[in-house]
């Protein structure tokens, strides 16, 4: 795993009232997806029991929030071992240490096949490949989608199919509506179920799935 003392200089900034420490290996934070964080943390006192599961985690802020105020535990997963590093540093900073966990690696090969949770979120990369220049100062790992967009959002779906529990939610975030609309077309042959679409602006989408009880 990557130390993060060989790292370039860490940030910190303010998300929602944590304290987010990251530097430029990672995706910025962006202030606008602590809307993902606060809906997640709405849906808590209405879904079952169970742990709460953030896929493409990066630094851990969005699901770090979104438990904060909560008893949950969190299950973190993301590829990047520096995004790993600092998803552990920010949960100790933020005092929620002992109810979070990290795995680091593919999405399809680090959880269990008999896990379930009562949410999931999901942030993954979203930008086609052939338009990941558009953002120079972001890692190309936190951004590129494939060729059109759609690869690791492929990957999530697979895995909110697998694991997110009976009466369950997911909150999948996205770049367009279109992309939100293609989503909704792949869900016809399984038991999730698109509900709410949150936009804002040229910033991103959020796509609620629920699975019934």
């Amino acid at each position: 795993m990557t130390s993060i003392e060989t790292a370039s200089p860490a940030e910190t900034m303010d998300f929602g009232g944590l304290q987010i420490a990251f530097d430029d290996r990672v995706l910025r934070p962006r202030a606008w997806t602590t809307a993902q964080s606060g809906w997640a943390a709405a849906l808590l006192p209405h879904v079952p029991p169970g742990d709460v599961l953030e896929l493409c985690s990066g630094a851990g802020q969005i699901g770090l929030l979104a438990v904060a105020e909560s008893e949950r535990r969190l299950v973190c997963v993301d590829v990047d071992p520096v995004a790993a590093d600092y998803t552990l540093r920010n949960a100790a900073s933020a005092g929620l240490a002992a109810r979070v966990s990290m795995r680091e690696g593919l999405i399809g090969e680090v959880l269990d096949p008999y896990e379930r949770f009562a949410v999931v979120i999901a942030d993954p990369p979203w930008v086609p490949q052939a338009e990941t220049g558009r953002f120079p100062e972001d890692p190309l790992l936190a951004i590129d989608g494939g060729d059109d967009g759609m690869t690791v959002v492929t990957e999530c779906l697979a895995a909110i199919d697998r694991h997110l529990a009976p009466a369950g939610v997911a909150l999948l975030q996205l770049g367009t509506t279109e992309q939100a609309a293609a989503v909704v077309s792949r869900l016809e042959k399984g038991d999730l179920v698109a509900g709410e679409v949150r936009e804002y602006g040229d910033r991103g989408v959020l796509l609620r799935l629920d699975r019934p009880g």
